[in-house]
């Protein structure tokens, strides 16, 4: 069975004039931590900053650049989560709630507070 990939921003970088992190980038590394089996399920992949990313461009064509994605693999289990979106022949989840809601799904944790 293939990976899905994860790409998040890196934990600090430079932007705007100072250092920077990326909140909803950090929710997926609690999450990770919540539940270190997913973890180690996933190929995890950092990208730049700067735009295109172009890990996210690879898979997913351009425009395609939020962080953090998952992209499912090709024979990853696919449910009928309302956060799952295709291009580039791939399906993929571009936000942290919709990811954490896409694990909660097909692993049964617990669904991120506030979520639908």
């Amino acid at each position: 069975m293939s990976r899905s990939i994860l790409f998040l921003l890196p934990p600090g970088f430079k932007a705007d004039g100072r250092r920077e992190f990326c909140p909803e980038c950090a929710e997926i590394w609690g999450f990770l931590h919540y539940f270190p089996a997913i973890k180690e399920a996933l190929d995890i992949r950092y990208e730049a900053i700067a735009q295109p990313r172009a890990g996210l461009a690879a898979a997913l064509g351009e425009g395609r650049w939020n962080c953090p994605t998952l992209v499912l693999a090709a024979d990853a289990p696919y449910t009928d989560h309302q956060a799952v979106k295709a291009a580039n022949d791939r399906f993929y989840i571009d936000s942290a709630r919709g990811i954490a809601g896409y694990f909660a799904a097909l692993y049964g944790t617990p669904v991120p507070r506030g979520s639908a």
